[in-house]
């Protein structure tokens, strides 16, 4: 029997998006690679999954920025990396506007395809 670690369930995006980010803090001097670009496979209200050529490790801080399809507005989140492997990594969001969780939630309400 497995035990389930997300609060909140992992949704697939029917058609992944871009985010771009950077490392912020201490870690943002102590890297070679600062930032880059990505694409969001699948995201919950607490963190999503983000494929990228930029190398991330668990515990980077990063400053994310995310335009959800059909939105106009970018949704500015601070995140940790919680796992990462080759060109994917897990973001658990630290920190989050009430406007961009309300987006959010938004969002997933209209997803409807659960990750497996």
């Amino acid at each position: 029997m497995t035990t389930e670690l997300r609060r909140n369930p992992r949704l697939r995006v029917p058609a992944p998006f871009a985010c771009s980010f950077a490392r912020i803090g201490l870690q943002r001097w102590l890297a070679a690679e600062r930032g880059g670009l990505g694409v969001v496979l699948d995201v919950s209200l607490t963190g999503a999954r983000v494929m990228s050529p930029a190398s991330m490790n668990p515990g980077d801080q990063l400053a994310i920025s995310l335009r959800l399809p059909d939105q106009t507005v970018t949704m500015n989140v601070d995140a940790t990396v919680r796992w990462g492997n080759r060109q994917t990594f897990g973001i658990e969001f630290t920190s989050v506007s009430q406007p961009a969780e309300t987006r959010l939630r938004k969002f997933l309400s209209r997803v409807s395809l659960p990750q497996t």
